[in-house]
Order: structure tokens, then C-alpha cells, then sequence
């Protein structure tokens, strides 16, 4: 059988490691797909680089459009990010009935709607493995491994800069703003760290997530995001001794009023596996009725991790394109007309509990007031730990947690409570996620 041919949009870092362990693996690979795939097209602005990987007999353009008119590419390979010039190219690949495998997020969360119907119109499959935590195989067993279950809920650290970030002010006890530098000399952040930092790319991956986990439409412009940047070690270190970690979390869960779709940063159990998760590495937990809570670790990014997860889909790709379109596993793993209008609840609606952190003013009856606060709101605490006073008179840390209450009452809370004249400075307020299996 003819081999599969491929066309290369993009040999950065990932476009680079897929050529290379393509080439390196292409036995293997062939035995699996049943036929050989080849990338006979590469094209990158960067023709000196794209000209250091390509073999002989590989086509290299500066051009994307010259890979998407050649009549003998099958797969279109899009890698070079962005959410216009991509969107262009994926839309005309589909146009001229290729199939797409991608690891843009951005573009598939922004519009994948779009795309996904275009792809339905004419017949081709639009592949995203490596879109969603690097290596790690979450959408096939989202959409496939996990087929039998109604998922619950899905929670994720899927965005390694922001963990590398957390894991360094834990261990090292430092501020923010020093290992910020440090990710961006290692080059685990980039110059811009906007997106990673303020949960952005998160936020991409859990929206495609929560599509495929529970049959909705892709719905970037409804998830909560919440970054980073005011977290302080000191809340670290406290959260440290109540046995909890600090993560940025990608959080989708199903509720009797609809879908949670939400990035901020969690208190998360020290006892927990994912809670361990350090470093640039990524886990996702997805927690299904029959099988309980399960979890998928791994690198979350890097040239050859990344990879891995777009050949997987090149041979998925190979495997099934003579196929029926009506036979092949769906994108967004339900069918397209069993997709539901399932609502997403606004962040007012979401029940969580919360760590509160409170500089207060130390004389005799300050909680007390505080308390009366939340009760108000019907707000309960399950733990209260005030902190030495480090001046006579002085205001001391006042550390509480709470059960669970809906944020809308906790928003109001806090505001009330910030008033007080006991109270100095603002309120801190971190979400507590259990994640029990």
C-alpha cells in the first residue's frame, strides 16, 4: 500500500521533533499504521532550518498554500500557532479535502466550531492529541478509553510554566516575580508569559476537554480564568502546613445546573498524586462513575513529547481515512447531532470551598465579628488558625477555611468583610479542591 504523504506547516520546536522521530521511529510506525507516512512537504518562513531537516526528495517552501494545492498531501500538519494565519490554512486544507492534524489549542478553542463543521462537511478528520497536555494521551482516552462512563469531572495541571513556577516558590521559598525570571532564562516561559501565567493556555486546553467530556459545543468564551501573579509564598507556605499544595487547575465538572468550566489556582490535598505533580510536568484526573477517578501524567511539553502525540494522530489518520466518515470515532467524541446545549454556569453560580487569608487588627472580639460576617451569608467554617503577632497592636494573619458555599455569596462576603475596621489590606481568597476519587 502507497504510503500516507504528509505535509509540514511549521518546524519549530514541535514541527522539528515530529520530523525527527517520524524518521527515527518509521518502521515502528509503519507496522502500527499499516502503511508508511512520509512528510514529502515542509514549509516555514525559516527555509535554512526547514532545509536542515529535510532529507532528500522533501519538498521545502516558504509557502504554506503550496502544501495545501499539492494533490498527493493527505494530511496537512499545522504547527505554527496563532489563531489567524492558522485558521486560513486549516480552513482552506479542509477545503480541499485533507485531513488536518494540529496542536494549536488557541485556534481549536477560539474555533473549533468552525472548523470541526468543516470538517464534517467534507468528510476529513481534524486530529488534536498534541493540542491538550503535550504527550500525555488525554483526548484518546477521553474520547475513546472512557467511552462507557458519564464522566463527572475532569481536573487538570496542564500548563507547566505556571507549575514550574509554583513548585519553585514551595521549594524554594521564594517570591513570585525571581522565579518568573528564572522560567523565562530556562525557557520554560516565554517573554511574554501572559498566557501561561494568567491561565489562558489552560484555559484553552480545558475548554476542548470539557467539550469532548461532555458533548458540548467548544465554548472558550464562557470558562473562568484566574492566573498566578498574586499568589504570594507566604499563602504557599500556610496552605504548606494545613497539608495542602498550591496548583493552577483546569476544572470542568458536571452539576445538576450545568457545566463548571473554570482556571484559577486550588488548594489541593498534599495526599493527593496530583498534588505531587512538580516541576514542567502536566497530570489530568478524570473521575467517570464506572471506573472511579483516574490519571494521566506526563511532559506537557518539549519537541519530542509533543510529537509523540501528533504521530499518534498521523496514524490514526492512516488507519482510518478509506473509512466511513459515519464510522469513525467522532472529534469531540459524541456524535454531532447528540451534541447538547448543556448550559456553562457562570463563575457566580459555582459552589466551592475556600481558604481565606485576613490581616486583622488583634484585640478580643475580632473573629467573632469576622464570623458573624459569614454567617451571614451562610457560610461555614471548618478551620480557623491565627498566626503569631509580629508588632504590639499590630495586625496578625488570621488563616480560615470554609465549606462549601456558592462564590456570589463568598464575593459578597469578602466585601463586606473588607470593610470592617479590624480588617487591614485585602482578602485573600483561594479555592479548595478536594478531587476525591
Amino acid at each position: 500500500m502507497k504510503p500516507i504523504k504528509v505535509g509540514l506547516l511549521g518546524i519549530g520546536t514541535v514541527g522539528g521533533g515530529t520530523y525527527t522521530v517520524l524518521k527515527r521511529n518509521q518502521e515502528e510506525i509503519t507496522r502500527r499504521a499499516g502503511r508508511g507516512i512520509v512528510v514529502t512537504m515542509i514549509a516555514d518562513r525559516d527555509l535554512d532550518r526547514a532545509n536542515s531537516f529535510a532529507d532528500s526528495g522533501v519538498v521545502v517552501t516558504g509557502n504554506a498554500q503550496d502544501v495545501i494545492a499539492n494533490p498527493e498531501i493527505d494530511i496537512v500538519v499545522e504547527l505554527i500557532g496563532g489563531t489567524t494565519i492558522a485558521k486560513d490554512l486549516v480552513l482552506a486544507a479542509i477545503a480541499q479535502g485533507k485531513h488536518v492534524v494540529t496542536a494549536n489549542k488557541a485556534l481549536l478553542a477560539n474555533h473549533g466550531t468552525e472548523i470541526f463543521s468543516a470538517a464534517r462537511g467534507k468528510g476529513v478528520m481534524v486530529a488534536f492529541e498534541a493540542a491538550v497536555a503535550g504527550g500525555i494521551p488525554i483526548i484518546k482516552a477521553l474520547r475513546e478509553g472512557l467511552t462507557a462512563n458519564r464522566i463527572e469531572w475532569v481536573a487538570g495541571i496542564i500548563n507547566g510554566t505556571a507549575n514550574f513556577i509554583l513548585s519553585e516558590m514551595r521549594e524554594k521559598s521564594l517570591p513570585f516575580a525571581p522565579v518568573l525570571e528564572q522560567a523565562q532564562k530556562l525557557g520554560y516561559a516565554e517573554a511574554d508569559p501572559t498566557y501561561d501565567i494568567e491561565g489562558v493556555d489552560a484555559a484553552h486546553k480545558i475548554t476542548l476537554m470539557s467539550a469532548i467530556a461532555f458533548g458540548v459545543p467548544v465554548q472558550f468564551d464562557k470558562v473562568y480564568m484566574e492566573g498566578i501573579t498574586k499568589l504570594t509564598q507566604e499563602d504557599i507556605s500556610y496552605a504548606e502546613e494545613l497539608g495542602y499544595r498550591i496548583k493552577l487547575l483546569g476544572i470542568t465538572r458536571r452539576v445538576e445546573k450545568g457545566i463548571e468550566l473554570r482556571v484559577h489556582p486550588a488548594l489541593i490535598p498534599a495526599n493527593r498524586l496530583i498534588a505531587n505533580v512538580e516541576g514542567v510536568m502536566n497530570a489530568v484526573m478524570v473521575k467517570g462513575d464506572a471506573v472511579g477517578a483516574t490519571l494521566y501524567y506526563g511532559a506537557g511539553a518539549g519537541a519530542e513529547p509533543t510529537a509523540s502525540a501528533v504521530i499518534a494522530d498521523l496514524v490514526d489518520v492512516a488507519r482510518v481515512q478509506t473509512a466511513d466518515p459515519a464510522n469513525r470515532v467522532p472529534m469531540l467524541s459524541f456524535q454531532p447531532d447528540a451534541l447538547t446545549d448543556t448550559p456553562i454556569l457562570p463563575m457566580e453560580e459555582v459552589e466551592t470551598a475556600c481558604y481565606l487569608r485576613l490581616q486583622v487588627i488583634d484585640k478580643p472580639g475580632s473573629l467573632a465579628e469576622i464570623s458573624r460576617v459569614l454567617a451571614d451569608f451562610n457560610i461555614s467554617i471548618s478551620a480557623v488558625i491565627q498566626k503569631e503577632v509580629t508588632s504590639e497592636g499590630g495586625p496578625v494573619n488570621v488563616i480560615m477555611l470554609t465549606h462549601k458555599n456558592p462564590e456570589k455569596d463568598m464575593n459578597a462576603a469578602i466585601a463586606r468583610i473588607e470593610t470592617l475596621s479590624i480588617v487591614t489590606g485585602r482578602v485573600t481568597r483561594i479555592r479548595i479542591e478536594e478531587l476525591e476519587g
